[in-house]
């Protein structure tokens, strides 16, 4: 007798008595696992967030105490390179949770009840957005969102006029004598 499935290394007589309580306790052991790939996956996004959001904040805290310089478009295409790494994690991330409930939907298959897939199918499988929308057809627009706003940072950066104001104040200033000295005005 062969396994049902490729997920399935041995039919449950080649394994033993003890095949379903194996099986209940791996189904444990990887429904964990997923969890915690969510929780590593929102500490990315809330790591990323606060990343690009000090880059915002650098930029402007640069222009009211340095004024507008060209090399500040180097903050925004710093944070156009960290978007796109956070869009990166956000499609991996999604494609791992993908893998891992396909292959909880079919170890539930060997299970008396499949909580997983009939919650998804409770939920509309994410295509019924009056159901439920998938949090990755939400988080992935956050890095575009951030993409856009540096790449008006880096434009503004690029082809606003440049600052000028101590060359400006340095011409403007009369040349101050020291006390006691005979200065010719």
């Amino acid at each position: 007798m062969r396994p049902r499935s490729k997920l399935q290394s041995r039919t449950p007589e080649e394994y033993g008595d003890k095949y379903q309580d194996h099986l209940l306790e791996q189904y444990k052991l990887f429904v964990g696992t997923s969890q915690q790939v969510s929780e590593r996956r929102q500490n990315a996004n809330n790591y990323l967030l606060t990343l690009n959001s000090s880059l915002v904040a650098l930029f402007v805290g640069f222009l009211s105490s340095f004024g507008h310089h060209r090399w500040n478009f180097l903050i925004p295409l710093a944070g156009l390179f960290v978007c796109f790494i956070w869009h990166s994690l956000v499609e991996s991330y999604k494609d791992l949770n993908t893998a891992k409930f396909a292959v909880i939907h079919e170890m539930e298959a060997q299970l008396p009840v499949a909580l997983f897939r009939y919650e998804w199918h409770v939920c509309g499988k994410g295509k019924d957005k009056d159901k439920y929308v998938p949090l990755t057809h939400l988080e992935r627009w956050i890095p575009w969102m951030f993409g856009i706003l540096y790449v008006g940072l880096a434009a503004y950066a690029l082809f606003a006029p440049v600052d000028r104001k101590e060359s400006n104040m340095q011409q403007s200033q009369p040349v101050q004598s020291a006390p006691g000295s005979t200065a010719k005005h």
